[in-house]
């Protein structure tokens, strides 16, 4: 990595000086014709991530050499400024093999593009590098490797044959669309070998797997149901709630599965009156192995609205709290978690650990390491991708099942009442909370801008906007509202601002934070510990904001490649 630090201007030059269309020309025949979400491995100078922006793509760009990172960075953000391409870039300081923050994305790509960098692995990390790779490509999405064959007076390079790279693919179910060896575009005594290969289907089996639990497996309560929907809505939601990762499992707190398991089965049961399982006694209190007294049924006046990570609950609730959360950690890892097997096997799907925890007599706020005490839940990490990728698509097909299973129990509402009750209550659309923020700003005299037009916004014609459009992803965190004119938050409606938007809005937004938050001691915790819930890539320990800046470029692109959202505000000034 030193040799790339240390030469990052002269060889950004090099790199610069090649056009992308001649370096590529071997397989841009198998590119395409529509574009999707592309990474861009070893990126280099930006320039083949340009190429593809320029192309319709949305690009992640992963560079580990800090100093060319900073150059091929600058270089993209002029790019943006001075054209208007209709893909993205959002950068990454990741590195092969392991491609840690990469893979804490849970995204899927269309093409996988990895230039001129095989070689820098030597054989065991080629290995572990292509299961890696594969297990991110989206169902019918292309893997591009180069292979650089000529001197190497650095010594930087391992051995790197074609033959063994395609006996690794193969191995991994993909399927070579192309071989072929060419020369250097300038360089005589050095030639390329190109290798693309395709993902033939979802690659995992994760979607049957789910489809099978779902529609197929026996069900004597809801609880299978049950689980899959609040580990779907935790790995669309709370990407930040992983407490580690590994190649085949991503591991969360018991406590959170817990904590959704609670916010949805408390409306169904208290405000709607509705069994989950057919020899429940909701007037005498019983039936639930999970929900028992005084805890779960001590809940009684708490909103599942108020069950976010960051609240803080007095003693009384919190012991009750805390007490169903453990009893429903408990009963999960004996019914649920249990009986969810693969097809034909006895093998668990999911792997999970309980710890004893009894609270003690004072406050308890929910968040990540809180949340750890009740113990450990682990999900195949091919099924955490799919569930996160797929959200909006299995969630539907769970209710649906589910509506068919109450209503054979007792048939004795319409299909209208079932399907209103399943309304998620994560949140309320409510700005009030930054709404009032506002109103102290300004009544301090404060001066407060638009994030998307800079204009100065007056003491009573604004507006509060989700950047991220609530009518596509539920999230009330300080974080995603966004003070502007009501006529750019009219103009935006359910649209997701686009990525040259995001760059151009950072300054603003940044130094909205800044005054709303990070300046209010009373804020200040509640804005880190939402973000490091919902968004990616961030810790435990991140007090900054730029990294929440950078999580939420992220984010911006997940949502936009699993959810096709429509984007707006090309530099648009409303």
């Amino acid at each position: 990595m030193d040799y790339y630090n240390n030469n990052a201007a002269s060889l950004f030059q090099r790199y610069e000086s090649l056009p992308p269309d001649k370096v590529h020309e071997p397989w841009l025949h198998l590119l395409p014709k529509k574009s999707g979400i592309a990474c861009d491995i070893g990126a280099g100078s930006g320039r083949d991530a340009r190429w593809l922006a320029a192309q319709g793509w949305d690009v992640i760009a992963v560079e580990p050499a800090a100093a060319l990172r900073e150059l091929a960075v600058q270089q993209s953000a002029s790019a943006l400024s001075d054209s208007q391409p209709s893909g993205s870039i959002t950068w990454l300081d990741d590195s092969l093999p392991e491609l840690k923050q990469l893979r804490a994305l849970d995204q899927r790509f269309n093409l996988i593009l990895m230039s001129a960098v095989w070689m820098h692995m030597p054989a065991p990390d080629q290995q572990r590098a292509i299961r890696i790779v594969s297990d991110l490509l989206a169902p019918g999405g292309l893997l591009v490797i180069t292979l650089r064959h000529g001197p190497d007076e650095q010594g930087r390079f391992h051995p790197a044959a074609a033959d063994d790279v395609t006996a690794l693919a193969q191995d991994r179910a993909l399927i070579n669309k192309l071989r072929t060896r060419t020369k250097d575009v300038v360089r005589a005594d050095i030639e390329w070998d190109t290798l693309v290969f395709q993902m033939p289907d979802d690659g995992t089996g994760s979607l049957p797997l789910l489809r099978h639990i779902i529609v197929n497996d026996n069900k004597s309560a809801s609880y299978k149901l049950g689980l899959l929907r609040v580990l779907i809505r935790i790995a669309e939601g709370a990407p930040g709630m992983v407490t580690k990762r590994t190649d085949d499992w991503v591991e969360i707190p018991f406590g959170l599965v817990g904590l959704y398991w609670i916010k949805t089965y408390l409306p169904l049961i208290f405000r709607h009156n509705l069994l989950q399982a057919p020899k429940a006694d909701h007037v005498n209190q019983k039936g639930y192995g999970w929900a028992k007294k005084p805890h779960f049924y001590g809940l009684q006046d708490v909103s599942p609205y108020d069950l976010r990570v960051g609240a803080t609950f007095d003693t009384a609730i919190a012991q009750r709290l805390t007490g169903a959360i453990g009893d429903a950690c408990a009963n999960i890892r004996d019914m649920p978690a249990k009986h969810i097997t693969y097809p034909g096997q006895n093998r668990q799907v999911f792997e999970c650990a309980t710890r004893s925890f009894r609270h003690k007599d004072s406050s308890w706020q929910i968040t990540k390491d809180s949340l750890q005490q009740f113990g450990t839940f682990r999900i195949p990490a091919a099924l955490w991708q799919t569930m996160s990728q797929y959200a909006c698509w299995l969630e539907p097909a769970i209710l649906n099942e589910w509506v068919k299973l109450m209503q054979s129990w007792r048939a004795e509402y319409n299909l209208n009442v079932y399907n209103n009750v399943f309304q998620w209550i994560d949140a309320d659309r409510d700005t009030s909370r930054v709404r009032n923020r506002v109103q102290q700003l300004q009544h301090r005299g404060a001066s407060l801008h638009c994030v998307w037009t800079e204009k100065t916004l007056s003491n009573q014609r604004y507006a509060i906007d989700h950047c991220f459009p609530w009518s596509r992803w539920l999230n009330n965190d300080l974080w995603n509202l966004m003070p502007t004119t009501e006529q750019a938050n009219s103009a935006k409606g359910d649209k997701l601002p686009s990525a040259v938007l995001m760059q151009h809005s950072q300054k603003l937004i940044l130094e909205w934070w800044r005054q709303a938050y990070v300046d209010d001691n009373s804020l200040q915790q509640q804005f880190f510990v939402e973000a490091q819930s919902a968004l990616p890539l961030l810790d435990d320990n991140t007090t900054t904001l730029a990294p929440v800046f950078h999580a939420m470029l992220h984010q911006r692109a997940r949502l936009k490649a699993n959810q096709q959202l429509a984007e707006w505000g090309y530099l648009s000034r409303t």
